[in-house]
């Protein structure tokens, strides 16, 4: 599963979001939020960005939630010597 996908399921679950309240947050169809979501499609970096500050609208928590399991997590990570 990619981070995106991951990272939005986990979040979305977790704080009760829905994919349609998602996609009407950043005025997208529910089809591109599912996508995203069933790891059909990774979202550009632009669309990441649309995804934070939708998540913010809806509960700040959630989106420092994806922002961390999306690319803080990563960074933690021990890279190999």
């Amino acid at each position: 599963m990619g981070r995106a996908s991951h990272a939005l399921k986990q979040v979305l679950d977790t704080y009760g979001i829905s994919q349609n309240q998602l996609a009407g947050a950043m005025g997208v169809e529910r089809g591109s939020v599912s996508r995203w979501y069933h790891d059909k499609r990774d979202p550009t970096a632009e669309t990441v960005v649309e995804i934070v500050e939708a998540l913010k609208s809806l509960n700040f928590q959630a989106a420092e939630k994806f922002v961390r399991l999306y690319l803080v997590d990563k960074l933690e990570e021990k890279t190999p010597s």
